[in-house]
């Protein structure tokens, strides 16, 4: 049976912001746990199927660690079983020490990021390890050969000119058409903003972002993807700005549509 980990990384010290998303992966687990809901994927996969899940907690901050070392060191972890990983932040800056990790387990990558910002600021308010400026790390270090971002609305020229540097592939949010399929022929990483999605959908972030993708859209471009998904983030919920736990449930069903995928994918 094939089996999907799951990597709690309650860290937000580098949201520009505000705090609020190292709140959020024990708020994921209960509404993905919860009796309201099926845990079933679209894609056919019971996710509730035991020992399909493994859940390897929260990683425990300390001052006297450095946080990418712990993430990285965690997330190598997880993944030595050889299961794909899914890891529940905290904010976007995470992402940089988790590719570290997952890179060292697959050498051909590419990572389809789904978001409202690029992520790409060579820094932010001087910070190199801002939210804002994880994918420009993570390009620096060629962490992936390719980077996909989908559902852009706030692109800015310093974000131009990263583009062009790092060779970004770009579908921003006013040019995403219906039925998208993308052309990827290696494994792949996901790494999901949920102000990726219109804030109509997920209040529950710190950056709302109006003229997002809908839930539908997101669900339907993961189905798309016709490789391994080795590894994948959700990260940027803040339950601080949540609204009736909308955010979470929302959180919790894409982690389901990603899950499913994983098993589908390994054909068992």
């Amino acid at each position: 049976m094939a089996r999907i980990s799951v990597l709690g990384i309650p860290h937000d010290d580098n949201s520009s912001f505000m705090k609020g998303p190292a709140e959020a992966p024990p708020l994921i687990r209960r509404e993905l746990q919860c009796d309201a809901y099926s845990m079933w994927s679209e894609t056919g996969v019971d996710l509730g199927l035991a020992g399909r899940l493994v859940d390897h907690g929260d990683i425990q901050f300390d001052s006297a660690s450095d946080p990418w070392d712990l993430i990285e060191r965690n997330v190598m972890r997880a993944m030595e079983s050889g299961d794909p990983l899914i890891c529940l932040g905290g904010d976007h800056a995470i992402t940089h020490p988790i590719m570290r990790a997952v890179r060292r387990r697959h050498p051909n990558l590419t990572i389809l990021h789904i978001d409202a910002h690029p992520d790409i600021y060579h820094a932010y308010q001087g910070n190199l390890r801002s939210h804002t400026s994880s994918f420009a790390r993570i390009m620096e270090e060629r962490l992936a050969e390719r980077l996909i971002q989908v559902g852009l609305r706030t692109v800015n020229d310093h974000h131009r000119d990263q583009f062009k540097r790092f060779g970004v592939e770009v579908i921003e949010a006013m040019s995403l058409r219906e039925n998208l399929r993308l052309d990827i022929t290696t494994p792949v990483y996901i790494s999901m903003d949920i102000d990726g999605l219109d804030p109509a959908y997920a209040p529950g972030v710190s950056h709302r972002e109006p003229g997002g993708l809908s839930t539908r859209q997101v669900i339907d471009l993961i189905h798309t993807i016709n490789q391994p998904i080795v590894a994948a983030d959700i990260v940027e919920y803040n339950p601080r700005c949540d609204i009736s736990n909308l955010t979470a449930i929302v959180a919790a069903k894409l982690l389901k549509e990603i899950g499913g995928m994983m098993v589908k994918m390994t054909g068992k």
